[in-house]
């Protein structure tokens, strides 16, 4: 038991921004592919879907981030 190491897990932040990006993401993805845009307010472009396909790329991103370096937690001594 002493040499285990503890990892903040669900409690670190990346992963709940990263976890937010990418519902975010997800559902303006949904939105720039199914829903009826104006596309000339915004100069034939698909802002919802660029702007969701980017929200799930950076979500991902920070979701893999707090996999492959997690936060190492020190245990806590009581004297």
């Amino acid at each position: 038991m002493a040499g285990e190491k503890k990892t903040a897990g669900a409690f670190d932040i990346r992963n709940v921004i990263g976890g937010l990006l990418l519902v975010y993401g997800v559902i303006l993805t949904l939105v720039g592919l199914f829903a009826d845009g104006e596309p000339e307010k915004t100069g034939d472009v698909n802002a919802n879907l660029w702007a969701g396909i980017v929200l799930v790329v950076v979500g991902a991103a920070f979701l893999v981030w707090s996999r492959v370096r997690p936060v190492v937690v020190q245990e806590r001594r009581n004297f």
